[in-house]
């Protein structure tokens, strides 16, 4: 395996630690598409081991990665489709109600299959710290709203805006983390991509995506 490994890794002109995630990516782009592992390939001719290798592991880290950039999109889209939902305190679902860490709990479930704890406190020590001007689309955004930090929490949508479930006398909605009350409360971000586990980084995609080149045609070298 090293020897293939070097010769991809000089095929593709990638870093050995990208190569080593590009590698580790493969797999999980086939079962993200509900494909399962098949027989291992027939060796192939030594001359072509180099271009069929590449070839097979840049189709498959595209999968992954484009899956990984879906995954932050459908976060902010199922997170869209429950505007409108009425607030409860400790509600875990849209025909109950939701209070602002059960939003993001059934958000997270329904898109990636992790189960995150129902507390903002909680959430809070998941994943790693965002600054202001990082924030992604699927990041945590929390606040104080109740004199102790990370008493509220919302799902970053981009653009400076986000949503929550904010109290009982509201349901959940779109506000701006730059408006006058949301910014002086502002308590930190999150970011959960390619820290839960079987969900990785949107940075790892774009890097690897920006990495890859061009597979030509064969015969086109000819």
């Amino acid at each position: 395996m090293p020897t293939v490994l070097t010769s991809l890794s000089r095929f593709l002109r990638l870093p050995a630690a990208l190569l080593a995630l590009v590698v580790a990516l493969a797999p999980a782009a086939a079962h993200a598409d509900g494909e399962q592992p098949g027989p291992p390939p027939t060796p192939s001719a030594p001359a072509n081991e180099g271009r069929t290798l590449a070839a097979s592991v840049s189709a498959s880290v595209q999968s992954a990665a484009d899956h990984v950039l879906q995954s932050a999109q459908q976060i902010s889209d199922s997170a869209l489709d429950l505007i409108g939902v009425r607030y409860k305190f400790g509600g875990e679902s849209p025909d109950k109600g939701l209070d602002c860490s059960g939003l993001v709990r059934y958000v997270f479930e329904q898109v990636t299959g992790v189960t995150l704890p129902h507390s903002a406190r909680e959430q809070a020590k998941i994943g790693d710290k965002v600054d202001l001007d990082e924030l992604q689309p699927g990041d945590l955004v929390f606040f104080n709203t109740r004199r102790f930090a990370f008493s509220h929490v919302g799902i970053y949508l981009g653009d400076n805006s986000f949503i929550h479930a904010p109290n009982r006398r509201s349901s959940v909605k779109v506000a701006s983390i730059e408006g006058r009350y949301w910014k002086k409360r502002f308590n930190g971000a999150r970011r959960l991509l390619g820290v839960m586990p079987g969900v990785v980084s949107i940075e790892a995609a774009k890097s690897i995506l920006k990495s890859l080149p061009a597979m030509t045609d064969p015969a086109a070298d000819k």
